[in-house]
């Protein structure tokens, strides 16, 4: 199994790049939305067929493949937006910036004292890479949604480190953490209608015009 679940996480990595360099909010989404498809693989190919690994799979499906990128594609058809305009940072260095990283997650983990079944896979430098870009969604980026989809994919590293613990996690606690996702986006989607509806616009640097 090792060989599938390196593939499936290569593809989570070529999905970070894709989302990275695209303009294009839809395209975003999409990727975003197919990452979190292939993620809801993983706790089978992990830990094998069981109700356990069955109910977090489901779960992740529902959430990150399906629910959640409808709630988005209906946001960006109310507030009729389609791309992402003048990011603080350009796409090219924005690229560079990701690479640069995704580079130093593997580097970084080869220095981690991991145990003997998790050496020789890319779980943990493939959730260190899509938690940086994540991040750099989150900080180069002006458009609210663009930034629900930075913190959709810094979820999603988190959950690649919990898959790796499922097993050992209470399933209580697991449900939690996806339900604080849920949460999470039905914020974002108040503070989008909000923003859309005072300022005509989802530019963030408008918050600065906000006053008691």
């Amino acid at each position: 199994m090792h060989e599938v679940n390196n593939l499936l996480l290569l593809l989570v990595i070529l999905l970070n790049f894709f989302t990275l360099g695209s303009a294009r909010l839809g395209a975003c989404i999409r990727a975003v939305a197919i990452q979190g498809a292939i993620l809801s693989f993983l706790p089978v190919t992990v830990h094998g067929v069981n109700p356990h690994a069955l109910f977090l799979s489901a779960g992740a499906l529902a959430l990150k493949g399906l629910f959640i990128p409808w709630l988005l594609f209906r946001a960006i058809r109310e507030v009729r937006i389609r791309r992402e305009v003048e990011p603080l940072i350009g796409y090219v260095p924005t690229l560079l910036l990701g690479a640069l990283t995704t580079a130093g997650s593997f580097i970084f983990s080869d220095f981690l004292p991991l145990v003997e079944e998790h050496h020789g896979t890319l779980f943990i430098p493939t959730a260190l890479a899509t938690l940086f870009t994540g991040f750099l969604l989150l900080i180069t980026r002006r458009k609210a949604i663009t930034q629900v989809l930075g913190y959709l994919m810094l979820e999603n590293g988190i959950f690649v480190f919990g898959i790796l613990l499922s097993a050992a996690m209470p399933l209580m606690v697991e449900a939690g953490v996806l339900l604080d996702l849920l949460v999470a986006i039905f914020v974002m989607g108040i503070v989008l209608n909000h923003i859309n509806r005072e300022f005509s616009t989802l530019n963030t640097e408008r918050l600065s015009a906000l006053r008691e």
